[in-house]
């Protein structure tokens, strides 16, 4: 029942304080967090819970299959929250092997909505793999394209104003993919990582709807 939620809050909030009697007062003053985490909006890929951080140490946005849409007006605000306000010093987007949204983007069938939502996995697919909409990807393929679209939205990111205007401005952010397992529990670096300083994204001048 839904009333549990609330007993169970109390219990974690009492257990908390047990702990440590200014816990909830010392993480009401202030928000310092060092990273931004893009990931999936499955119930079982919890940003804070499975890095082991604490309240307060993650900014997080979630999403279905953690993508990144140059329109997306909700995930730019939270980017630049994050960057400009609470000067994160890194964004990690992090996909996780099973994913639904990865399977549904290239089963063949049609869902709704969300199928527009989930374009760049196919977009991803397209570019790099033979069978787009075939239905019948292994689930080794599927893990394959996890990984690759991780990839794609991390250059995506890079991409945008958003992140060349805070590069321009001198911030210090690195954007990372990361993987989840949801059968070991274990988080991978899927080493493209982008900084201010790679050659592969070169800040852009100004325009002038930038200025």
């Amino acid at each position: 029942m839904i009333s549990n939620l609330l007993t169970r809050n109390r219990t974690w909030s009492a257990e908390r304080t047990a702990e440590k009697a200014d816990y909830f007062e010392r993480l009401s003053q202030l928000q310092q967090p060092e990273y931004l985490w893009i990931g999936c909006s499955d119930s079982r890929v919890p940003a804070n819970v499975i890095t082991g951080l604490e309240p307060g140490e993650v900014f997080v946005h979630r999403n279905v299959a953690n993508l990144i849409h140059p329109t997306d007006l909700n995930m730019l605000s939270v980017v630049e929250f994050a960057v400009q306000q609470l000067n994160v010093k890194h964004i990690i987007i992090c996909g996780h092997y099973g994913c639904g949204g990865v399977r549904a983007a290239v089963g063949g069938q049609r869902f709704g909505i969300i199928d527009h939502w989930l374009q760049p996995i196919r977009d991803v697919a397209d570019q790099l793999f033979k069978c787009i909409e075939c239905g019948s990807w292994s689930d080794a393929e599927l893990d394959k394209l996890c990984e690759a679209s991780i990839i794609a939205q991390v250059e995506r990111l890079a991409r945008t104003p958003t992140l060349q205007s805070a590069w321009r401005d001198g911030k210090d952010v690195t954007i990372h993919g990361w993987v989840y397992g949801l059968k070991d529990g274990l988080l991978s670096d899927l080493q493209c990582s982008v900084s201010p300083t790679d050659e592969r994204f070169e800040i852009q001048a100004p325009t002038k709807t930038d200025r």
